[in-house]
């Protein structure tokens, strides 16, 4: 290997030019560092990746029997470092895909109008609690954005006093996946709540930058707040949770909203019923719904509209040649 570039060297440079193009990058570097260390310890005065390396830190890896999830996260930052090392001339191993089991495929669980009444009813009955004097007032907030706006719960919880302009009604959501910028508007409905909750926490100490407040000063939710009350309201709502792995998950709330618009849109009692179902805050302007439509995995043809594709095509053809499809 080219002795001006050193292993760490390399680690640097790559997390850098991630992070250049967007990625946060700040897992993966973590891993990465983690590898150095591993690679430091265990091959003394290596500076590249050999096969030896990267199979050693697989199987400490498998040792600890951590589930095929986690070892894919501890091999992709691994991978993307042999590639930098090839992109720049230098002979690297790169761990073959087919090296490691495929994880389960999370099948997502969509809420019923049913389950969202009782996990929101849950929420509001949240009550107050000296040492995190804000939770009941941000959970029954926080819960119906994710939902309503289907926002990924750390979009949510880390929305910044500044990323939320109620006037408006458009939540500024920055770096989020893939490092990308986006606003998401929000319903009248959901914009009053909002507007409410803001003018009962505004003027407490713990809230600073942060929309919703962590029980820290100055820090916002954590995951683990978050999850933790999550699996909470589950229970109370009489909600069966399957276990770590299996859900229901904060983020199949997201998977419910983007499912649920194109019923919004041609299900006749449709809306009646997310309102019924406590669920009124849904979900941004007319636009933004027929936006997600074509997003949603349940794809309905809205009146005047028509499939496209190979079918579509066919019919398009056989009303020009006179023909019956």
């Amino acid at each position: 290997m080219n002795v001006t570039i050193t292993l760490s060297d390399a680690i640097t440079a790559l997390i850098a030019e991630k992070r250049a193009v967007g990625y946060k990058y700040d897992a993966e570097a973590r891993v990465l560092a983690r590898f150095e260390a591993f690679s430091r310890s265990e091959f003394p005065g290596l500076d590249t990746l050999t096969e030896a390396s990267v199979q050693a830190w697989i199987v400490a890896g498998r040792r600890r029997d951590v589930k095929p999830a986690t070892l894919q996260t501890l091999a992709a930052p691994i991978r993307e470092l042999a590639r930098w090392l090839g992109r720049h001339g230098l002979a690297a191993y790169l761990l073959p895909r087919a090296a490691l089991p495929r994880p389960a495929r999370y099948v997502p669980h969509i809420y019923t109008d049913a389950e969202l009444a009782a996990l929101f009813s849950q929420t509001d009955r949240c009550h107050y609690c000296a040492e995190v004097p804000l939770r009941h007032l941000v959970m029954p907030v926080l819960f119906r954005t994710i939902y309503a706006c289907g926002l990924r719960c750390s979009e949510a919880r880390l929305l910044r006093v500044a990323d939320v302009d109620i006037d408006a009604g458009v939540l500024q959501i920055r770096y989020a996946k893939g490092g990308r910028d986006r606003q998401v508007p929000v319903s009248g409905p959901l914009r009053a709540r909002l507007s409410d909750y803001d003018a009962r926490v505004g003027g407490h100490p713990s809230r600073r930058d942060w929309f919703f407040p962590g029980s820290r000063p100055g820090e916002p939710l954590t995951l683990v707040n978050v999850n933790h009350n999550f699996r909470r309201f589950l229970w109370q709502a009489g909600i069966s949770h399957g276990g770590r792995g299996h859900g229901p998950r904060v983020h199949d709330l997201r998977h419910t909203f983007r499912g649920q618009q194109p019923a919004v849109l041609v299900r006749p009692g449709a809306r009646r019923r997310r309102a019924a179902a406590g669920a009124a805050d849904l979900p941004g302007s007319l636009v933004d719904r027929r936006h997600r439509l074509l997003l949603a995995p349940d794809r309905r043809v809205l009146p005047g509209h028509h499939h496209s594709g190979a079918a579509g095509d066919r019919r398009r053809r056989a009303a020009r040649d006179g023909r019956t499809a």
